[in-house]
């Protein structure tokens, strides 16, 4: 779900929403990237995160949960096909229904693997709570602020925000770094824009929330989208979470 404000012309959301593709190829790359740097700073994945489209197909029967909560990959360019400065490879480790508590676990739990200088939008969440953590690698940025109303971003007014149980306050839009082991606390409506520090390398950061729910949750300050549509110019090697029933064929 996109905030727009009045000012912004027809054209530029226009022109935004014209290229929503990334190539499979792109996508197979990231990963293998990902599961390298991961691998590099003894951080392991599940098992489903390296099952073969064969072990996905296979074990239809047993995923109903994984496929429920959205567990697993998860890349993204925003629809904006400049992924080596706006995008993030993800993966939800945990989450659960916001419809039914007997399904998964009743938070969510992700990584976010930023390449050196890379990006994520400016955000907030109506109803998640998140705790956003430096696992390694390099440091992380970030700049906060508060939303207007009409869901718009507040340029002007201080931000209030805990970091590993000690409150801090900082003027609109000052860049704050998280260095590793160190965490910050984003609260419903509270915009977020967060990178991997430039030349500090490239970075893990853990999410620790309650229950996510990438469809309805994510408020963008910027004309993006959530998902990227795929062009399919390779076979696959894992499944994203939000085309599960498109590529298993169910």
């Amino acid at each position: 779900m996109n905030i727009s404000s009045k000012s912004r012309s027809e054209e530029r959301r226009r022109g935004a929403y014209l290229r929503k593709v990334m190539k499979r190829s792109e996508i197979n790359a990231a990963i293998k990237w990902a599961k390298e740097l991961l691998e590099e700073n003894n951080i392991k994945l599940p098992p489903f995160g390296y099952w073969t489209m064969e072990d996905w197909k296979n074990r239809q029967p047993e995923i109903g949960t994984i496929k429920e909560v959205m567990l697993g990959w998860d890349i993204t360019d925003y629809g904006m096909d400049k992924f080596e400065e706006l995008g993030a490879v993800l993966f939800t480790l945990r989450n659960g229904s916001l419809e039914d508590s007997s399904v998964g676990t009743p938070y969510a739990e992700k990584l976010i693997i930023l390449k050196d200088g890379q990006r994520l939008p400016n955000h907030y969440h109506a109803s998640k709570t998140e705790d956003i953590i430096n696992k390694g690698g390099g440091i992380l940025a970030i700049k906060l602020y508060n939303s207007m109303p009409d869901g718009t971003v507040d340029l002007k007014s201080d931000v209030t925000v805990d970091m590993d149980g000690i409150r801090h306050t900082f003027a609109a839009g000052e860049t704050v770094y998280i260095e590793p082991g160190n965490s910050i606390t984003l609260r419903p409506h509270m915009y977020h824009l967060f990178w991997a520090k430039e030349g500090a390398g490239d970075l893990i950061c853990g999410e620790v929330s309650s229950i996510n729910d990438d469809n309805t949750d994510n408020y963008n300050a910027e004309d993006v989208s959530r998902f990227s549509k795929v062009e399919e110019d390779e076979e696959i090697i894992h499944p994203l979470c939000n085309e599960y029933n498109k590529v298993l064929g169910v």
